[in-house]
């Protein structure tokens, strides 16, 4: 089903929707429950780009501290659920899928999904969605008590109900990692925040509490087999790139830009590999025509998983990508990154860690992209706010890090 599709169900027949079961919940529940301590289930809805499930990881680690017993449940859409297999955010069981390739599939996967919550029986469900009104539904549903979730408070068009019964507001200053574990604060709290100003005082998290396992021998044929199907890079120190804006090409540097640190980097002796999906071949191609270096390679569709492309960055010094999801999957390896944010900032959503750096231009229209518009921008694909950003000054602190900083070795 195409995107903007489901934007249009979501916004009219999804408003209606959530009127007629807030209506229902005023009469029948007058007193928001309360989640007992030795809950049994709890279902996480996050249904967005399979980067915030990275961001969303200490969030899942609170919630396995605060309720130990409890089975946590996990309902993604089925195109993003690779990441939360491989970071064995719960049993294998417990991992629920929405196919929204079609209305049909959609429809019938929502009706599968709340029977089965219902089931169980399911005593909370954690919404991380941000004013999504299909996530605000499925939280009624699935028949739990207790529902967390965002709520607009009194801005006007976001629209979602009133029967999110321990609902939280969203602050667009606050990093989303944060907010993420406001909601499970939220669990046990006495009604909605809006009302409840007994929140916990949380710092913001410094590291995803995630890990993905490589044995030493696992990296090594890896790299064995990148030096063979890529010479150059066992020649040399391999930087990785990833000039796609993928479902937002808005976030995207210009590809000159990166063609001009590109051929910095491979006249400095570094190896420059491309890496994106097989839909961005054509863009590597042209990137490594206009770099006109050996050493700069096409490793678009090289890596066949996820898992493939965090050992790739296990072989890599230095990626340097747009905001998406490389740049989160990378912190749960050794590699160091520079991201490139302006559409949106990497103050709400920046990757997690120390070993990152977040580039911006801080011209007066960014971010432009938020929960308020569906993430529709209004520069019309001129995006000043990256193009700004000058490519020496990127080159320049790239070789920087790459001087000062001790080779990479792969490790377990």
């Amino acid at each position: 089903m195409k995107l903007q599709t489901q934007r249009f169900i979501d916004r009219w027949l999804g408003q209606l929707l959530c009127g007629v079961v807030s209506v229902w919940v005023r009469w029948t529940q007058r007193t928001p429950p309360a989640l007992p301590q030795q809950a049994n289930n709890i279902l996480v809805i996050l249904l967005s780009e399979m980067g915030s499930i990275v961001l969303a990881g200490p969030m899942f680690a609170e919630l396995r501290r605060k309720y130990p017993q409890a089975q946590i449940h996990i309902l993604q859409l089925k195109k993003n659920q690779e990441v939360s297999k491989l970071l064995q955010l719960t049993q294998a069981e417990n991992m629920h899928s929405l196919d929204d390739s079609s209305g049909l599939s959609l429809l019938r996967d929502i009706v599968r999904v709340s029977l089965a919550m219902r089931k169980l029986p399911l005593e909370a469900v954690v919404d991380c969605e941000l004013f999504s009104r299909i996530s605000a539904l499925l939280s009624f549903s699935t028949g739990a008590q207790v529902r967390v979730g965002f709520t607009p408070h009194t801005q006007e068009g976001l629209y979602r109900g009133s029967f999110i019964n321990h609902a939280i507001p969203y602050n667009p200053y606050q990093h989303i990692s944060k907010q993420f574990l406001s909601l499970v604060d939220a669990l046990n709290s006495a009604g909605s925040a809006p009302r409840n100003k007994s929140a916990a005082i949380r710092s913001m998290p410094q590291d995803t509490e995630l890990s993905v396992h490589f044995s030493g021998t696992e990296l090594a044929q890896y790299q064995s087999q990148l030096y063979a199907d890529h010479p150059a890079t066992a020649q040399r120190d391999l930087v990785l790139l990833y000039a796609g804006g993928g479902i937002l090409p808005e976030r995207a540097w210009p590809a000159a830009h990166y063609a001009r640190v590109a051929q910095g980097l491979c006249q400095a002796g570094y190896a420059v590999g491309l890496i994106g999906l097989k839909d961005d071949a054509q863009l590597a191609r042209d990137l490594q025509a206009q770099t006109n270096s050996p050493a700069c390679i096409d490793l678009t569709g090289y890596t066949r998983s996820i898992r493939e492309l965090l050992m790739l960055f296990h072989a890599a010094r230095l990626l340097i990508t747009n905001d998406g999801g490389p740049g989160h999957f990378a912190t749960l390896t050794p590699i160091h990154t520079m991201v490139f944010f302006g559409p949106e900032t990497g103050r709400l959503y920046g990757p997690l860690g120390t070993r990152n750096k977040v580039l911006e231009s801080g011209i007066a229209c960014s971010p432009c992209l938020s929960a308020y518009n569906h993430r529709l921008t209004f520069c019309d694909g001129d995006n000043q706010c990256l193009k700004r950003i000058a490519p020496d000054p990127v080159l320049a602190d790239a070789l920087t890090f790459l001087q000062r900083a001790p080779q990479a070795v792969a490790t377990a």
